[in-house]
């Protein structure tokens, strides 16, 4: 492969992810181009890169989807090569063929490996063909209800319809009985054809109570593949994950090799380069299902560069000038654990609508084992064209306890004044003991959750309420003396202070 140095690389994305690969790119001495859409003149990523040019309205069909512009800024700006983040054109192989074809490096897999890999029906075909077991269910698309009935039939109700060439939940359905088969199949697809511009979809058995569990890779063009552990994405609401955390509390050391071997394999049999996520699924019995692949870089990769060490972003761009890995497997450490809350502008009270409009006051926690990775601050505006996410907040600790407490404290000193969020539904997840004891599987939020909750005083407020009675009731004394502070506190109250009466 003939390396070559980048120079200088577009960014064809938003927000959070567009902060982050700027970061990265300025610590290695690469310029940066932002796109940025109407309404995202004043973002921090249109701010922080060195240049910035306006890719069209505010729609993402018209800015950030906008493929031939997006190359035509590109090639404008003297670009080397375009870093697509997640989401929007990030798994698209038509774009990543059209960003080669002008002569820029894309940075992520090559079309044909994304082409395999992204799509989920290829990509089940093909781990079946080198032995990694998936989900019963069908490895082309479904089109005819009589066909989807006949398969449904054969591998028993309930069933999974999901969209072929798209994540996020986005066109799945889970179907419970042959009469909300048609109608489910009818919706999937349009909903499918919406998101992705591509209505196929496909049908898999449906796991009961089933755990998450994805594997990071990173893999060279010369046959060089390492992995970087697990992530545990269980905690989901409507097939969106909320938190994640590594390494995973479900699994032993048997399995988990097992796992990474199975990640690897399906990387290095496909041919695969860069970044890449291998995605299972887990049964009851423990018995893992290769799930799908994204190719590209994933939301919550921080909480692995959290225990290893390394820098995805910078490792992304190294493998696209061509480089080698320089390290193998057995220079990665694994060390502590660490946890990821997605924070949201979203309503927990009114089925997580999403919250739109200015923040007012934003104060994110610090301090030791804690990042935020964000691309808003305050006088942010939160518009109704793109993902409400304000920042993923990572803990960093030596224990999963440690991490999980931390978290918790750094939940409640996170300050957002403007808009409806998610922050205190974040709190009450972290705090359930069936969460604490590591318990949980994807339909947590279903099982557990329902807006009483926010509202019930927490644990800890409890706790402080019993010792505090029994501290009365122990030290009868004492009472006079809070009835003395209580008094003098009331009194301090009627006081008169100059200038605000």
């Amino acid at each position: 492969m003939i390396k070559r140095s980048i120079k200088k690389i577009l960014i064809s994305n938003r927000g959070e992810i567009a902060v982050r690969i700027i970061k990265s790119c300025s610590e290695m001495g690469i310029k940066t181009v932002s796109i940025y859409s109407d309404v995202d003149v004043y973002a921090i990523h249109a701010r922080l890169a060195d240049e910035s040019y306006c890719v069209g309205p505010a729609p993402a069909r018209d800015s950030y989807l906008n493929q031939d512009k997006i190359i035509e800024i590109a090639k404008l700006s003297g670009c080397d090569a375009i870093h697509p983040g997640y989401g929007f054109l990030s798994e698209n192989s038509s774009f990543a063929h059209k960003v080669t074809e002008n002569n820029l490096k894309f940075i992520g897999p090559s079309a044909a490996a994304m082409k395999l890999m992204g799509d989920k029906t290829s990509a089940r075909s093909f781990a079946i063909k080198i032995g990694v077991q998936i989900v019963p269910g069908t490895t082309d698309p479904i089109d005819d209800i009589s066909r989807a009935i006949r398969v449904a039939d054969e591998i028993g109700y309930p069933i999974l319809i999901k969209a072929a060439g798209g994540g996020g939940g986005k066109g799945m359905r889970i179907i419970k009985n042959a009469n909300e088969l048609e109608a489910g199949l009818k919706a999937s697809k349009s909903e499918a054809l919406s998101a992705f511009s591509d209505g196929r979809v496909f049908i898999e058995k449906y796991i009961e109570n089933p755990r998450h569990i994805e594997v990071q890779v990173l893999a060279d063009a010369y046959g060089n593949v390492v992995h970087f552990g697990e992530r545990e994405c269980s905690i989901q609401r409507r097939h969106q994950k909320i938190i994640e955390e590594s390494p995973s509390t479900y699994i032993n050391e048997t399995i988990r090799t097992e796992l990474t071997q199975a990640a690897v394999s399906l990387v290095k049999e496909a041919g695969y380069t860069n970044a890449g996520t291998v995605e299972f699924i887990f049964d009851q019995n423990k018995k893992f299902y290769f799930l799908e692949m994204n190719t590209r870089l994933q939301v919550e990769h921080p909480i692995t560069e959290m225990r290893i060490g390394y820098d995805l972003v910078k490792e992304q761009i190294k493998i696209s000038e061509g480089n080698r890995l320089d390290f193998s497997q057995k220079d990665v450490k694994f060390d502590g654990h660490s946890m990821e809350c997605r924070i949201y502008a979203e309503d927990p009270y009114n089925n997580f609508f999403p919250s739109t409009g200015k923040i007012i006051h934003l104060q994110v926690p610090s301090g030791l084992g804690i990042r935020d990775d964000r691309g808003v601050e305050e006088r942010s505006e939160i518009s109704p064209y793109y993902d409400p996410l304000i920042s993923k907040l990572i803990t960093f600790g030596k224990t999963r306890e440690e991490t999980r407490s931390r978290m918790s404290a750094a939940l409640k000193q996170y300050h957002l004044i403007g808009l409806r969020n998610n922050i205190n539904f974040c709190s009450w997840i972290t705090s359930h003991p069936k969460f604490i004891s590591g318990e949980y599987d994807t339909g947590f939020i279903e099982k557990y959750f329902s807006v009483e909750e926010l509202d019930k005083p927490s644990e800890e407020l409890v706790n402080v309420a019993i010792i505090a009675a029994i501290g009365r009731i122990q030290n009868p004394s004492q009472n006079e003396i809070e009835k003395g502070a209580v008094n003098s506190f009331s009194n301090w109250k009627n006081k008169k202070i100059d200038g605000f009466n």
